[in-house]
């Protein structure tokens, strides 16, 4: 039996596949949850996507090499924020490598301890159902136990490396 067929190497550089990335417009949202030590921790994240309705399910992606990957990995659970257009001071310092993220962010506690950033236009509080590592990241998969959301809320998007708001068509 012959083995398993495999990709080819890649004929593009990491900068243009990340270029090429940056062509797909995405939400911004913030991932937060609480360390072992009750400590909140969050980040700056556009790789979300819904999974499943039935049961509710959506999955982010993290980073191998994120500090806060062991706290995401081993706590029971995370929220998932869809940030409002109003927020992009918010996303810019929850991408801050070092930055005092917590700072002045008026936030409440949901399920599992998980802080709860006020006024984003959506909130998943998801219960860490499973890991995948796949490449440099690691890709979560969150059963969704709590939604809340504002209808009408103009989200904050991200597309080639600049924040945008809604404009409809």
């Amino acid at each position: 039996m012959s083995p398993p067929p495999k990709a080819q190497p890649p004929a593009f550089s990491p900068k243009e596949f990340r270029s090429a990335l940056g062509m797909f417009a995405t939400g911004v949202t913030i991932v937060t949850a609480t360390t072992a030590e009750g400590q909140p921790i969050g980040l700056t994240a556009n790789s979300f996507n819904s999974v499943s309705l039935d049961p509710p399910l959506v999955l982010w992606s993290l980073a191998r090499a994120a500090a806060s990957l062991p706290a995401f990995s081993t706590g029971s659970h995370y929220a998932i924020h869809i940030l409002a257009a109003d927020q992009k001071l918010l996303a810019e310092k929850f991408a801050i490598k070092g930055a005092d993220r917590w700072s002045g962010v008026d936030y409440a506690t949901g399920v599992g301890n998980a802080p709860l950033i006020t006024g984003a236009a959506a909130i998943f509080e998801c219960f860490n159902r499973s890991r995948y590592e796949e490449g440099d990241h690691v890709i979560f998969v969150g059963e969704v136990e709590r939604v809340t959301y504002k209808p009408g809320a103009a989200p904050l998007l991200f597309h080639g490396g600049r924040f945008y708001t809604e404009l409809p068509l």
